[in-house]
């Protein structure tokens, strides 16, 4: 199993980035996304359901970033609008079994080497 992580890269505040993990040995339930900035602890960014219909978001990207998946290519997505630069992390790809739930906010089983976001003012 392994979940592969692309897309980071250096943008100024205000741009836009998209985040792609593509998953491979098994489908997952559910999806995620994590970051870790420098000096700090892991946190939360983004998950999402098998069907899509469900997602949470942290407070601190609501309305910003939309997570997303295509089943076909066993690919999650997380498209970052507006970007600042407290955003600037590593961010982490993440995939359970299990079906989503308020369990997500806190950790996922399998995780992906992460990428990194840097964005500059």
């Amino acid at each position: 199993v392994q979940l592969q992580a692309s897309g980071g890269g250096l943008v100024q505040a205000g741009d836009s980035l998209r985040l792609s993990c593509a998953a491979s040995g098994r489908t997952f339930s559910s999806m995620g996304w994590f970051r870790q900035a420098p000096g700090k602890e892991r946190e939360f960014v983004a998950a999402i359901s098998r069907s899509g219909d469900t997602t949470y978001y942290a407070d601190s990207v609501k309305g910003r970033f939309s997570i997303s998946r295509d089943h076909a290519k066993n690919t999650e997505y997380l498209q970052m609008n507006s970007l600042k630069p407290e955003d600037t992390a590593v961010y982490y790809c993440a995939a359970d079994t299990r079906p989503l739930g308020g369990w997500a906010r806190s950790k996922m089983d399998y995780w992906g080497k992460g990428t990194l976001v840097t964005v500059s003012s």
